[in-house]
């Protein structure tokens, strides 16, 4: 007992020799310790690959303990967030101040990732996503989308800087083509002027629906929010609708339960409810139903436009919001629509934290559903 206490106290050598019992005792032990140094080599060498994988990675890795304190960070993000080696410890939140990162963080919605400038270079931009994992502790991933983000911006720039060109030529050549067409006395000319006319009044749409989606894009969302008695709303959309389906002996419901206030933007709120209701009777045959319907819950305020038109096949559901996106080639020329009125709607709600619903069944009609939150004021 002596000896093999000494031993373990030295705990390096090989165990003296001893027999009998002692001696399995000994081999025991040391065959124990071998396990245990080859183990410990293992997991050493574990370590070293991982920590060599996230130094090679061009994302940022950063773990957070339980409290939201520094872990362990890799090279990509010291550079994108600039951490020092005596900053581990400490709270995340004094690396990233910015208050839209602070409420994420704090939160703890991590469904979709952040975007946000870098609080190193402020041209630059990030995404931050992070994930939950082991004991309460936190993954935060940084992934440098200045590229995107840019060249994102250069495509609203553009649109919106061709559709504000566009609009000044067009209404001239359309102010003439309607004067020359008024004052025409060729039959023969009567068509084609009618079709030059038509179709500069759908360019003009189309323009008009591009400014509306970049202005979305571009303002901050929450400006002019004001409480909204959506009654009398839904009331001047139903008149709308009505007054472009009048050659079409279309019915057009309206059902508003109870008195439903909502905080919103009026002008984007009518635009993104009005092209849901127009493209209703737009789709929708002579003689058809629309059902225009309002109502809430604990959580949510609701308004669908139902039809019962010649309903969308499933496959083409999910991508419906897309701009231009089109189920059928021919419908556009038919309805005479821009192609943007659902990328609009879609747009409008992402800014009143909202969402659209869609659920159709082909020759049995659709039905559009915007789901909004209830702003307890």
């Amino acid at each position: 007992m002596y000896r093999l206490n000494k031993w373990l106290i030295k705990g390096t050598d090989a165990p003296p020799e001893s027999s009998g019992l002692w001696g399995e005792i000994f081999d025991n032990m040391y065959n124990l310790q071998r396990q245990q140094q080859i183990e410990k080599e293992n997991l050493q060498a574990v370590i070293k690959r991982i920590q060599e994988i996230t130094s090679a990675l061009k994302d940022g890795i950063i773990i957070l303990d339980w409290r939201g304190h520094l872990d362990f960070w890799n090279p990509a993000a010291q550079r994108m967030i600039g951490f020092r080696t005596k900053d581990q410890g400490l709270s995340v939140i004094n690396f990233i101040r910015d208050p839209k990162f602070v409420h994420y963080f704090e939160t703890g919605d991590y469904a979709e990732p952040l975007d946000l400038p870098s609080p190193r270079h402020p041209n630059k931009q990030l995404q931050i996503q992070i994930t939950r994992f082991g004991q309460q502790e936190r993954l935060i991933v940084i992934r440098d989308i200045t590229q995107v983000h840019n060249l994102e911006q250069m495509r609203q720039d553009f649109v919106a800087n061709v559709s504000h060109e566009l609009r000044t030529p067009l209404t001239v050549i359309n102010g003439y083509i309607e004067t020359i067409s008024d004052n025409n006395s060729m039959p023969a000319w009567d068509k084609p002027l009618q079709q030059i006319l038509q179709q500069g009044k759908r360019m003009s749409l189309l323009i008009n629906d591009l400014l509306v989606l970049s202005k979305l894009e571009t303002t901050e969302a929450g400006h002019n929010q004001k409480e909204l008695e959506m009654e009398p709303l839904l009331i001047s959309i139903k008149n709308e609708a009505e007054a472009l389906g009048n050659e079409k002996q279309q019915t057009i419901r309206l059902q508003c339960d109870q008195a439903i206030s909502i905080h919103a933007n009026e002008k984007e709120i009518h635009s993104a409810f009005s092209n849901l209701a127009i493209n209703a009777v737009k789709y929708t045959p002579e003689n058809g139903v629309i059902d225009l319907r309002a109502w809430k819950d604990n959580l949510h305020i609701y308004f669908s436009v139902t039809d019962n038109g010649p309903g969308i096949d499933s496959k083409h559901l999910p991508r419906l919001t897309e701009r231009f996106y089109r189920v059928d080639a021919s419908r556009n020329s038919a309805t005479g629509g821009t192609g943007l009125g659902l990328a609009i709607v879609k747009h409008v709600l992402l800014r009143h934290d909202g969402e659209l619903k869609i659920t159709s069944e082909l020759g049995k009609g659709s039905t559009f559903t915007c789901v909004l939150p209830l702003h307890h004021h």
